[in-house]
């Protein structure tokens, strides 16, 4: 079973969208806690309306999503803490349970985990994938998206 993930900083939603094409995506697995965006096309309407139209499933799990003193830390790049923050959310019966979701989905569809960060280094939704695949034994995937030149 193959599962991917991918984040959308700083690309457009066009490029994001042929890159999911590409891969065969089928679903995409929103993991952000709160599905905002100053990004155009990627807060959750318009997100979901746009995968719509390309036949693209969404799901959004809030429950494994980072909460925002864990976003603050990421952004001050306090690693340890962002960690600790992601791992104790990820520890909750809400997050159990979504992750169960997340597998179910993943498994009746090829489908992406996503997030902001565009390096899944230093995103939860690496930590999400961790968890499925050592569950589930999924086959991980992180894939890149680049803005078009221009």
């Amino acid at each position: 079973m193959k599962l991917a993930t991918i984040g959308y900083e700083k690309c457009a939603f066009a490029d994001f969208l042929a890159r999911l094409q590409a891969a065969g995506i089928r679903r995409v697995i929103d993991v952000r806690d709160l599905p905002l965006s100053r990004r155009a096309g990627f807060s959750k309407r318009q997100l979901q309306a746009g995968l719509a139209e390309a036949g693209i499933d969404y799901v959004h799990l809030r429950a494994l999503g980072t909460p925002p003193e864990g976003r603050e830390a990421n952004r001050r790049r306090r690693w340890e803490l962002f960690w600790r923050i992601v791992e104790e959310r990820l520890d909750t019966p809400e997050a159990d349970l979504a992750l169960q979701q997340a597998a179910d989905l993943a498994t009746e569809r090829t489908s992406a985990l996503l997030c902001y960060e565009a390096d899944a280094c230093i995103c939860h939704r690496k930590r999400v994938a961790e968890i499925l695949t050592a569950r589930h034994g999924f086959e991980v995937t992180h894939l890149a998206v680049h803005d078009a030149p221009g």
